[in-house]
């Protein structure tokens, strides 16, 4: 096979395929889909060149929306579905496999991104449009390094714009309003255009004035919004494209009292860091400023961000561009960032960490905080900060270690189910059957032997008489062993479950029957293929079918699979037989199936054939003289009577027999004798060939003559279908057919779990993991010791962050559990390990005054949040630009993803009648201590609880 193709050996291919290597700004580089380089790895690392594991034509059509447009898909993830190659080693695999034809090569560019260079794996897509035709935009793609200039132009070209006709642009933002682009020189990435939003281009007219400074349509609402007095806070935030996620930890840290103080009363200006190695020059704290004393001004219902996000993204190259990210990994990057700007500590001081080596917690705990604020002093440390005990003990010899830490959020675990929901195909023998989809509970760190016992309950087939596999593209991607874990399975996989006949439990080299993979495929018409891809295109499910050792040949195995497709697949009449011309009855008795060859021989041999209906002649000999003719067999074997394959046959009453009970096809004998009958020849519905695992190459081609096929290297079978014959026999509605069982109906409860719960496992004594062990200052080595964290103190304002994705060697998934958690009155005080005063009961009671929430699951979702106004103590629910108010009672739910609480003694609770926010020109240096404080005794007269 691969001889034929003149590849190059395997190791030769291993050596010039290679993916590690750096980016170079400029080049090429190519998506590649992710099963096919799978399977190209796996057969150049099984070191045969006829390997079943050959991978066929390159095939991404995967990775597009369809196949007329050749769209990319939407949010596409590397490694998982597509891989990078460059360009190199993409002519390589072209020239050795070829690719699917009309598919076009999926090829970026790398850019250079501020600190990284990266594949611009999605171009950034501009409408653009006219001032004067807004209803018709055009789409056109940029490099994320054009210059605006680029787009400039590109709108004047469309358009036709005269060379001396002058112009401008417009942001269309999503709100509704637009804004100047005025900087033609900086980068699409620098201006933060992100795919989907409106260019508008403005043509300056002939009398020398602009159609309109500020068109209704571009109405730029700075007049408005000085107009307009609404509640200080309450101020939406515009998604720029993804950046919800961004704009949620925005509105949660905006609705933190003391932090909000400190930025509106210009504390920050005399604490900015500009010589911090580790600070960002104070331009994150300025550009985080500037954010908050827009959305406390009062005068906007909606701000846009893009300032803030560039800076962002300028320090921080994670976050560079448009795609998803967490809001907690904003929020800790965010809080880390301000830390080092406003750290007051200008000159960071050495200092070595000791061991308590037996003292006091109390010493020790207080030594710690005192270093840590040499250090470190900020507002950040002032308001987040707490302190916990970590205990390690080394499980050979004993030593304790214990450290206090600083921490900034609490990252608290959620109770993980030991169960998973698994949505499967059960596909019997019984061809009268339609499949079945179930959905089944399954222990989840169990084996695929646990998913057929499942699934057995219902179906009532023995779990050892089931086979599991993952189809994908109409082919068998992997078959499952019963021992192989679980966690290998993804949810998106499409699992498929067959029934068999022989004990998959068993050695299958000892088994009585082989079970056979069949794909379906279809030949269509010759066009521009290579010489061993024979232009074929799989179609419908495949098939596993086991076959009795002691029935061997091609034509039983034909009528083996007609009884099993006979459901969905219908055989010529009389009178289509009789149509049958002479060149079929030749190209009849070409096919390499036995049904015709060898027929004078068959009539000689009739009288030796045996009752069971094997001939005389042993198998393996006939095969050694045709090579076509390999030793099969067929399904059912033994069983009493005939079945007519014919779909006429499928009777209701039949639909509901045990497996046991499933109605058999001719045996072997029975089908030579009807070939050599002197009656009608049927037509041929399909051949059957020997094929590579992916289906598409012969996998006898290019071996000697005298080759067999070898049962303990699991053969698969195609059949191969002529364009006409599946059209007028194969019903593929019926053959896509399936039915819901009642299962399908069953969810698995979750049962809601209390936030205590979570900081209880937070607390809970833990081994360390393999990849991160302790070094034992007393073995002098690293050892896999027990650790726990207790709480010694908290901070003023406590984050709380529940850990909803969940991360394993096989599987990613999203927490979706209901955790409970307080509104008023969160009591630490069980929690804490510091000595506790009677006087302190106030230190560890908390109240709610924000949360982030995720909606959806792993690979998109959206971001929104709940938050407390300081000024007025009624809640809002934030949605990008959108605010609402909510009542307290709408914020607990599923989506909680990072809880915002606050120290009851530090509460300023609001008057009734809030007075409107001063500028920050009219504040000093005294109110900001006043507002962060406590309320003093008269204003506490005044003070009203919260108001939903």
């Amino acid at each position: 096979m691969a001889a034929e193709r003149r590849l190059p050996g395997l190791e030769a291919q291993k050596r010039q395929v290679g993916l590690d290597r750096p980016l170079r700004a400029g080049e090429k580089w190519y998506l590649l889909e992710n099963h096919w380089y799978k399977q190209w790895k796996a057969y150049v690392e099984s070191g045969d060149q006829n390997s079943s594991s050959f991978p066929g034509r390159i095939n991404n059509a995967e990775l597009f929306e369809d196949l007329e447009s050749y769209r990319l898909k939407d949010r596409l993830v590397e490694h998982e579905e597509y891989v990078l190659v460059p360009e190199e080693v993409w002519d390589k695999l072209v020239n050795w496999y070829g690719i699917e034809h009309d598919q076009p090569a999926i090829e970026r560019k790398v850019v250079d991104l501020p600190s990284m260079q990266k594949v611009e794996v999605y171009p950034v897509e501009l409408y653009l449009c006219q001032h004067n035709d807004m209803d018709n935009p055009v789409m056109a793609q940029f490099s994320r390094m054009d210059m605006i200039d680029a787009v400039l132009k590109e709108a004047r070209r469309q358009f036709s714009v005269p060379a001396e006709d002058e112009t401008r642009l417009w942001l269309k933002n999503s709100d509704g309003s637009c804004e100047r682009i005025r900087n033609v020189q900086m980068t699409v990435l620098d201006a933060c255009l992100s795919s989907g939003q409106v260019v508008i281009m403005e043509t300056r007219s002939k009398d020398g004035t602009w159609p309109s400074s500020r068109p209704h349509i571009m109405k730029n609402s700075i007049e408005d919004e000085e107009l307009y007095r609404g509640q200080p806070g309450v101020c939406g935030l515009t998604n720029l494209g993804n950046t919800c996620f961004m704009n949620s930890a925005l509105q949660c840290l905006s609705n933190v009292p003391p932090l909000t103080e400190y930025f509106l009363n210009n504390c920050y200006l005399d604490e900015l860091n500009f010589s911090n190695p580790l600070g960002m020059k104070g331009e994150i704290a300025e550009a985080y400023a500037d954010l908050i004393k827009q959305m406390w001004s009062g005068h906007h219902r909606s701000i846009v961000p893009r300032m803030f996000k560039t800076k962002v993204g300028h320090f921080a190259s994670q976050f560079l561009g448009y795609q998803q990210h967490d809001s907690q990994e904003l929020l800790s990057f965010l809080l880390d960032g301000l830390h080092e700007d406003l750290n007051r500590v200008k000159k960071k001081e050495y200092i070595e960490l000791k061991d308590a080596a037996g003292r006091p917690d109390e010493e020790v705990a207080e030594e710690a905080w005192r270093n840590h604020k040499r250090r470190n002093n900020s507002i950040i440390v002032d308001i987040f900060h707490g302190l916990f005990k970590s205990t390690l003990v080394c499980p050979e010899c004993g030593k304790i270690s214990v450290t206090f830490d600083p921490f900034c959020y609490l990252s608290a675990p959620l109770p993980v189910s030991k169960e998973r929901v698994m949505e499967v195909f059960f596909v019997y023998m019984d061809p009268c059957k339609k499949p079945e989809q179930h959905r089944l509970i399954v222990p989840k760190a169990g084996k695929v032997l646990d998913l057929c016992r499942a699934l057995s309950k219902h179906t009532e087939v023995p779990a050892e008489r089931m086979m599991v596999a993952d189809v994908f593209s109409h082919r068998f991607y992997k078959i499952y062993q019963m021992e192989e874990s679980l966690s290998c399975i993804l949810d998106r996989d499409d699992i498929f479950i067959y029934e068999v006949s022989v004990s998959t439990l068993e050695d299958s080299v000892t088994a009585d029957a082989v079970v056979l993979p069949v794909y379906l495929r279809e030949r269509t018409p010759n066009r521009d293929y290579s010489d061993t891809y024979y232009g074929v295109v799989l179609f419908g499910h495949p098939l596993l079918v086991s076959v009795p050792r002691d029935q061997l040949s091609w034509d039983a195995l034909y009528q083996l699979l007609l009884h099993r497709l006979s459901r969905y697949v219908s055989q010529p009449n009389s009178d289509e037989e009789d149509d049958q011309s002479e060149e079929e009855e030749d190209l009849y008795n070409k096919r390499p199936n036995g049904l015709s060859e060898g027929e004078e021989e068959e009539e000689e041999e009739e009288e030796e054939t045996t009752a069971e209906g094997s001939t005389s002649q042993d198998p393996s000999s006939e095969t050694e003289e045709n090579p076509s003719d390999a030793s099969l067999g067929e399904e059912g074997a033994g069983a009493k009577g005939r079945h007519n394959p014919n779909p006429s046959s499928c009777h209701p009453s039949q639909a509901h027999r045990t497996p046991s009970s499933s109605p058999s096809p001719p045996t072997a004998n029975q089908a030579k004798r009807k070939c050599c009958l002197p009656q009608k020849r049927r037509k041929l519905l399909f051949t059957l060939q020997a094929v590579n695992s992916n289906g598409t190459s012969d996998r006898l081609a290019g071996q000697d003559e005298s080759s067999t096929v070898s049962f303990n290297s699991q053969p698969y079978i195609a059949m191969d279908w002529d364009s006409e014959m599946k059209k007028r026999y194969y019903n593929e509605t019926e053959a896509e057919g399936y039915i819901k069982h009642d299962c399908m109906g069953y969810t698995l409860k979750k049962n809601p779990v209390r936030l205590q719960e979570c900081i209880d496992l937070f607390t809970t004594v833990e081994t360390l993991e393999e990849e991160n062990p302790w070094y034992c200052p007393m073995c002098k080595r690293h050892q896999l010791a027990t650790k726990k964290l207790d709480l010694w103190s908290l901070p003023e304002i406590l984050i709380i962050h529940l850990k909803r994705f969940s991360y394993t060697k096989f599987s990613r998934e999203k927490l979706d559990t209901l955790v409970e958690f307080p509104i008023q009155d969160l009591d630490f005080s069980d929690f804490i390990i510091k000595p506790q005063k009677d006087t302190d009961p106030m230190l560890y009671k908390y109240d709610l005054i924000a949360v982030s929430n995720h909606f959806g699951g792993l690979r998109d979702g959206h971001y929104t949040t709940f938050a407390r106004n300081k000024d007025s103590g009624t809640w809002h629910y934030f949605d990008d630009s959108s605010v609402s108010a909510v009542s307290k009672a709408q914020i607990e739910s599923k989506a909680a993803y990072v809880l915002f609480y606050q120290r009851q003694d530090k509460i300023c609770h609001p008057t009734l009648h809030a007075a409107p926010v001063s500028t920050a020109s009219s504040r000093n240096e005294d109110d900001c201590g006043a507002c962060c404080g406590s309320n003093s005794g008269e204003q506490a007269s005044r003070d009203f609880m919260d108001v939903d």
